[in-house]
């Protein structure tokens, strides 16, 4: 790929200003990780009670990914944004004022969740701007805002051992004012934005097989970065009983991986095929999983987890190689839908690992299912190139490089309504 062709095709601070709202975003989304050992020996929460609160703020992203997609759709992703930035303050003021009980925690933690929500209107905004070839890197460089993680990761544990957990909620209002200052100045709409949807169509891409499968993709990939994101402070800290500063710098140093490798997943998409690379990464990430559920020494599991990390973080930016191939018209509320299970994924991994925690005295447990969980992903996605082959339009299987189709299927493909619309033969 030419480098300049991709600065000339797009629209450079408006991709900035994508790249800098999921950012500080995912900064407010993944608050509650790093500060839970803190939260939690204040309130003496058990192992399920510490997984379910770092996985409420992924639970509502769930909630309000769509809701802000759909917003983006009818009003504009430049709109939409400064609209989600807003309220993203709401949660963080309640918490620094207000935080006391554990149901309190819970319903600011769901409210987190609407900066979770950025990514429904980052990517589609920055999106927007470039051409098909160049689609993976433009939304990689814009979801690569999840290194919003690392910031709260770094920053969160050391600002609270100093300052105390409640002001970790006021000083991340800082950030988030001046990326909604950046955001209104630079901030453009794309011409080549499509007309609003009508309803009906909404509730048509919910029964259409093609969108369940790249949840369950998304799920895996985007779901599993974001909820060991958010359950890695606590994993060091419990499990091999570091400080809870130390614990937060051992999150950062392998959520870098996920984080600043996503573009390069999507580049590398746009290179040899959104599907051949997520194929592989599922496989490697499987193994990974696999030793990391051992419990090795601290020593292991950290190189073994930045692997991890990192490919689940090219993965994410696989998937969305692959989703505006086949829903090129309608990728804003696609992108809300498809972030919504991303973000349930995230919701039941922290859960279900400290639930097992408890269960069974071990956090290997867990890891070991989500392990196996990605592995029938990878076998899953085989059966679903094998569809997409003989459903898709020739353009569509280019980019992607879904490989297993035949004379067949380019014939089907070439008779078929364009990627980005829905096809009436859907399963």
């Amino acid at each position: 790929m030419n480098k300049k062709s991709f600065l000339a095709s797009g629209h450079l601070p408006t991709l900035v200003s994508a790249f800098l709202y999921f950012d500080v975003s995912f900064m407010v989304w993944v608050l509650f990780g790093p500060l839970t050992p803190f939260i939690a020996e204040q309130m003496h929460l058990s192992a399920t009670q510490k997984g379910l609160l770092t996985a409420i703020p992924l639970l509502g992203g769930s909630f309000f990914r769509p809701i802000l997609g759909v917003v983006a759709d009818r009003i504009g992703g430049r709109r939409a944004g400064l609209t989600g930035l807003l309220f993203s303050l709401i949660p963080l003021i309640v918490g620094w004022h207000f935080a006391s009980q554990l149901w309190q925690f819970y319903l600011i933690g769901f409210l987190l969740g609407i900066a979770g929500a950025s990514f429904a209107v980052a990517l589609p905004l920055a999106g927007r701007w470039y051409s098909a070839e160049h689609q993976g890197l433009a939304m990689g460089i814009a979801g690569a805002g999840n290194a919003g993680s690392l910031i709260a990761t770094f920053f969160g544990p050391r600002l609270a051992q100093h300052y105390g957990w409640h002001s970790v909620f006021a000083l991340a209002l800082i950030p988030v004012c001046c990326v909604l200052a950046f955001f209104f100045l630079f901030a453009k709409d794309s011409p080549n934005r499509s007309a609003p949807k009508q309803w009906p169509q909404y509730a048509q891409l919910l029964i259409t097989v093609d969108t369940w499968r790249l949840c369950f993709l998304y799920s895996l990939t985007f779901g599993g970065f974001v909820g060991l994101s958010s359950f890695l402070t606590m994993f060091f800290h419990d499990q091999y009983h570091l400080s809870k500063v130390q614990s937060g710098d051992f999150a950062t140093l392998v959520i870098v991986a996920g984080s600043f490798l996503r573009p390069v997943g999507g580049w590398i998409a746009d290179r040899i095929g959104g599907y051949r690379l997520l194929l592989l990464l599922l496989a490697g990430v499987s193994i990974a999983l696999t030793v990391i559920s051992s419990l090795p020494p601290v020593s292991l599991v950290v190189p073994m987890l930045f692997l991890a990390m990192g490919m689940l973080g090219m993965g994410n930016g696989a998937v969305f190689q692959i989703a505006p191939q086949r829903y090129s018209a309608h990728i804003e509320i696609m992108t809300g839908i498809i972030g919504a299970a991303g973000g349930l994924g995230g919701f039941f991994l922290p859960s279900a690992i400290g639930a097992l925690k408890d269960l069974t005295g071990s956090f290997g447990t867990g890891l070991f299912c989500f392990a196996l969980l990605v592995l029938a992903g990878a076998m899953l996605l085989l059966e679903f190139g094998v569809h997409w082959s003989t459903t898709w339009t020739l353009d569509a299987l280019r980019q992607t490089k879904v490989f297993r189709y035949r004379a067949y299927g380019r014939r089907q493909a070439e008779d078929a309504p364009l990627s980005g619309e829905l096809q009436p033969s859907e399963e």
